[in-house]
């Protein structure tokens, strides 16, 4: 297996229902071929860098797993069929991954979230601003 995430926007009009139908269903590609899912982020609604499909809000979604390679390309076929999506983004992390590294990988990511690594958005936004780094975002 190999050691993937993947990043996705949805339709910001679609509700809470649709949001865990769609990664429910996402997740259940990954388990279903064999793959284990490490990590499920719902970053939520965030305003988008440019307008996309007539949206300029998004309802983010990321996903750390190890799944074999045509599991990537079921996901993406099935994201690119699916309206409810405006874009995603698969990175491939590591060639091989066995069962003790997704062992590791769960616990190096209980461990950040048990110090309390994750700050809200807007303390985590102040150091860069500060220090004069670019943000993401572009003011149009």
């Amino acid at each position: 297996m190999r050691h993937y995430e993947t990043t996705y926007i949805l339709r910001p009009n679609l509700g809470e229902d649709q949001f865990t139908e769609i990664i429910e269903r996402t997740n259940s590609i990954i388990t279903g071929d064999g793959g284990t899912v490490i990590e499920v982020d719902r970053w939520g609604m965030r305003k988008l860098a440019y307008e996309i499909k007539k949206e300029v809000q998004g309802y983010y979604v990321y996903v750390n797993y190890a799944a074999p390679g045509k599991t990537v390309d079921e996901i993406e076929r099935i994201f690119r069929i699916d309206d409810r999506l405006l874009r995603y983004l698969t990175i491939k992390l590591a060639d091989s991954m066995d069962q003790a590294a997704i062992e590791k990988e769960q616990q190096r990511i209980a461990a950040r979230s048990e110090a309390g690594e994750e700050q809200p958005e807007a303390e985590a936004a102040a150091p860069a601003a500060e220090s004069g780094e670019a943000t993401a975002e572009k003011s149009e």
